[in-house]
């Protein structure tokens, strides 16, 4: 498995330095709200674990099943909700964490399709963001990694299900997904 990694992005202490940061930040912006912190499955899980410890105020936690790659490497672009949330968002602050923000379009089409459930607000907190591959008008609230544009898996990302227990992020060799 770490033979198929070309190279390490971000290293495991690197990760949990910047996790921490930016728990402490979402716990100064939403300190006594108790927000709900909706994990974006399966990507998210590592990430959302990680950054749930380190937020130091009450909050509560869901999870949503959102789809647009498939086993490819790209998205299809037609997102499709393979589970919905089980809790009533109105009036809620609700803090969407992604692993990565890549094209933009699952998660501009998440936004939308919350903001109609009339929570408080709709921050969005990614480990990644990959400006470079952006086709929708959304930007993150709150970003881990600017991260330039290459196949990387590790730290819950994945590619056709495999890589996500890598506990850093690192650039797939490209002889592994042009097979």
């Amino acid at each position: 498995m770490n033979n198929d990694i070309e190279r390490i992005f971000f290293s495991a202490d690197t990760i949990q330095a910047r996790v921490k940061e930016l728990g402490e930040q979402l716990t100064k912006d939403f300190f006594g709200m108790n927000p709900l912190i909706v994990g974006i499955l399966k990507g998210s899980f590592i990430f959302m674990a990680d950054i749930i410890r380190s937020i130091n105020t009450n909050c509560e936690v869901e999870f949503m099943a959102v789809s647009s790659y498939g086993r490819g490497t790209t998205t299809t672009g037609a997102v499709k909700i393979n589970k919905d949330l089980g809790h009533d968002i109105e009036g809620r602050h609700v803090i969407i964490v992604e692993d990565i923000l890549d094209s933009g379009l699952t998660l501009s089409y998440l936004k939308r399709y919350l903001t109609v459930r009339n929570p408080a607000s709709i921050s969005i907190c990614t480990l990644l963001d990959k400006p470079a591959r952006r086709n929708a008008d959304i930007h993150p609230d709150y970003v881990g990694f600017e991260c330039p544009d290459a196949f990387i898996v590790g730290y819950g990302l994945d590619y056709a299900e495999k890589y996500r227990n890598l506990p850093y992020i690192g650039v797939l060799k490209p002889e592994i997904y042009e097979r």
